[in-house]
């Protein structure tokens, strides 16, 4: 019989675990022997803090990034395939979102392997609940274009969706361009559009604000550079 794909989420910044993170999750997590990671030494150190029951270097781990190719994707899911479990553990949040492990996810599916996802924060969804925009009609449209004169034009093909759909638009970038890209969507998006900034949730810097276009050009720029932020609009 084969083992089940469980999807783990790990928390957002640096809260304590138990405060984010549902002890049942921490509990299934603690059984588990082999893992798919993004990132090795933040996985290991995540598991270490939450008390794994086997010991850190006796472990299987495969490392899954936009890189990885289908045919490593496959010899993943052997251990599933012999009959263990295997977690899909997230680097940040839960998997599969904005995530690379929607590869693995997509492969398991092929091969009929059930997969199990399990409660955890997600910045995405976390910023749309405490918005005010609409959370019945939405898009996670990923990342906008790095160039300025694309990324400018990708707003406003958003904008104009939002607009004919009464559709909330929400994405995300690097950190390190969270400030230049905030100064586009003032620049860009109409005075009436309501620009929500979700910056790290579950910390103790969590900062969610909503207003419109014109008000957020009233106000100091949010401290939101080098900070993961989720971005969203609606018009």
């Amino acid at each position: 019989m084969n083992g089940k794909l469980y999807l783990i989420p790990t928390t957002i910044g640096t809260p304590e675990t138990d405060t984010v993170i549902p002890s049942k999750v921490v509990d299934t997590t603690k059984e588990l022997k082999h893992f798919v990671v993004e990132e090795l030494r933040t996985a290991r150190r995540y598991l270490s803090k939450i008390g794994v029951l086997t010991p850190i270097d006796s472990l299987e781990f495969f490392e899954l990034n936009e890189h990885t190719s289908p045919t490593e994707i496959e010899k993943m899911l052997v251990p599933i395939l012999n009959g263990n479990d295997l977690g899909l553990l997230s680097e940040a949040g839960v998997p599969a979102v904005a995530d690379p492990g929607s590869l693995l996810v997509a492969a398991a599916h092929r091969k009929g392997i059930k997969v199990i996802p399990l409660v955890g924060p997600n910045s995405i969804l976390l910023t749309l609940m405490a918005s005010g925009l609409n959370g019945q009609n939405f898009a996670f449209v990923g990342y906008l274009p790095i160039k300025p004169e694309e990324r400018k034009k990708r707003i406003k093909q958003l904008e104009q969706r939002s607009r004919a759909e009464n559709q909330t638009q929400l994405f995300i970038e690097a950190p390190y361009r969270n400030v230049s890209i905030f100064k586009d969507l003032l620049q860009t998006c109409s005075d009436e559009t309501l620009l929500t900034i979700g910056s790290e949730l579950t910390t103790v810097d969590e900062l969610i604000l909503t207003k419109k276009i014109r008000d957020w050009k009233k106000s100091p720029i949010p401290d939101i550079n080098k900070k993961n932020t989720v971005f969203g609009f609606l018009f």
